[in-house]
């Protein structure tokens, strides 16, 4: 089964992620995407930039046209600041993956199985 785990991020998550915490941060994901290569787990990974977002919302009288606001979120104290797609036997198995993260000391950090696999 395929699963996104979504890895948020907020104010608290980078503000303690500093120093030697920082590196054990850093050694983590690197271990952690080493063995999930190894296995075959992973699909894909990466972090979601700040700089080159966009809100975008549907005018509601007139839905062919759009709004866009300045990103990388909607009002809220919590976004997404990274993902990883993995191909896992269980859903625990992607939940034991996810607790690996040291941001989910700081910020919920959600899996989701996907609905459709293109395979």
């Amino acid at each position: 089964m395929r699963y996104e785990i979504l890895i948020y991020n907020n104010a608290e998550c980078e503000a303690a992620i500093t120093g030697d915490l920082k590196d054990e941060f850093e050694n983590a994901h690197g271990t952690l995407i080493h063995e999930l290569q190894e296995s075959g787990e992973l699909i894909e990974t990466n972090v979601l930039s700040m700089e080159a977002a966009v809100v975008v919302r549907a005018d509601r009288q007139a839905p062919h046209r759009v709004h866009t606001t300045d990103g990388p979120f909607v009002e809220s104290k919590e976004w997404v600041g990274g993902f990883y797609l993995v191909d896992c036997v269980s859903i625990d198995r992607a939940v034991e993956i996810a607790g690996r993260f040291v941001e989910a000391r700081f910020s919920p950090v959600e899996v989701r199985q996907l609905e459709y696999d293109p395979r």
